[in-house]
């Protein structure tokens, strides 16, 4: 009973001190709001007002009737430009695309003859260069073949492919988006708000106090990790339930519930981490430089950006043994699927595999630099 009291009043003095830390306040408000809404908002379409501008050296009314045929909000309104303004305008990045129709444009069309249209495409901005060239050309074909026939061909297919996307029927980007964001956030915030924990009792000196205290190491490293953890569990909660939910409108398919569950073991490998991290750095700025040596490769070599499938065996096999790998696939599999215990229950014991290995060697390391002050 004195373990659990003596973990009970620490983490209450931890949270006490984050209560008198305006930036992290604001840290964890911003990270757990602005920083969702943005990620689902801010990511357009692959092709979304991608500005364009034609050369039409025909002036004929099938160049014309092309050039109508772009408008928003795939692309923006043409800007109809000379020939000796294609180079200026690509160096200076204000056309993505450059159509030039060429002189007697119409006259070799009905003619039969295949004249040739040049499509110059800035390849520098990829997502719109990369389909933007083929979804320009089918735009071509098909006002070329209305005019000649005068009516839009739509004839059915030999074979008719119906794609069914599941668990996101619509593509909305931001499905995808807020969520991963909310669960890149955890990863981030449990890390820094206890490695901030640890130092900031370093700096000022608090850290001597609880040494002459009858407390031991371990009940001070889970006082810092059970009470960070609980911040962030409650500001995930809260963002899923008012940003995602209520204001982005995006359905959550599975139980949040389970998702915090999973959540909670998952922190717990991370907040030990953010402890380890701490005992390495002497300062706040050293920590951040810390942090983004370890979180940057745990966030783009999870599978939470790029499909593990598709990175090299040898990264596959290593991040196995980091928690962020199990923990997306467990919060996908809930949050976008609905997957419930049965189907996430090996990456909920790896978590409290790596966890727990986490924890003793952090405790080993905290032990040794609290010896050190003694």
């Amino acid at each position: 009973m004195q373990f659990l009291t003596n973990i009970y009043r620490l983490g209450v003095k931890e949270l006490w001190s984050l209560a008198r830390d305006p930036m992290m306040l604001f840290l964890i408000t911003y990270t757990f709001t602005v920083s969702i809404y943005v990620a689902a908002t801010a990511m357009p379409e692959t092709l979304h007002k991608a500005p364009i501008a034609i050369v039409d050296e025909d002036a004929s009314p099938l160049s014309a009737h092309i050039a109508a045929a772009f408008y928003p909000p795939h692309f923006n309104p043409p800007a109809m430009i000379s020939l000796a303004q294609i180079d200026a305008g690509m160096d200076t990045g204000d056309y993505t695309f450059v159509l030039d129709i060429p002189p007697d444009f119409q006259r070799d069309v009905l003619a039969g003859r295949s004249p040739a249209i040049q499509l110059n495409v800035d390849a520098t901005r990829m997502t719109q260069a990369f389909t933007g060239g083929s979804y320009i050309q089918l735009m071509v074909m098909d006002e070329i073949n209305e005019f000649i026939r005068h009516f839009r061909d739509r004839t059915p297919p030999p074979v008719d492919l119906a794609i069914r996307a599941r668990f996101n029927p619509n593509l909305e980007e931001a499905w995808f988006g807020s969520l991963m964001e909310i669960i890149n956030n955890v990863t981030l915030l449990s890390i820094i708000l206890t490695g901030a924990a640890l130092i900031r009792e370093r700096e000022h000196g608090t850290i001597e106090h609880l040494l002459v205290m009858p407390v031991t190491p371990a009940e001070i490293m889970l006082a810092k990790i059970l009470s960070m953890g609980l911040v962030v569990l409650i500001a995930a909660t809260v963002a899923l339930v008012l940003i995602v939910q209520g204001v982005l409108r995006v359905p959550i398919e599975g139980s949040i519930a389970l998702f915090l569950v999973g959540a909670a073991l998952h922190l717990f490998a991370t907040t030990s981490m953010g402890i380890f991290m701490a005992t390495l750095a002497r300062s706040m700025p050293q920590f951040g430089m810390l942090a983004v040596l370890i979180l940057l490769p745990l966030q783009l070599l999870s599978g939470g950006i790029t499909p593990r499938e598709s990175m090299p065996v040898f990264v596959q096999n290593l991040m196995q043994a980091a928690p962020t790998t199990h923990f997306i696939s467990a919060a996908q599999a809930i949050l976008y699927r609905g997957a419930g215990f049965s189907v996430v229950w090996p990456q909920f014991l790896a978590l409290a595999g790596i966890g727990s290995v986490l924890f003793v060697i952090s405790l080993n390391r905290f032990r040794q630099t609290i010896s050190q002050l003694t």
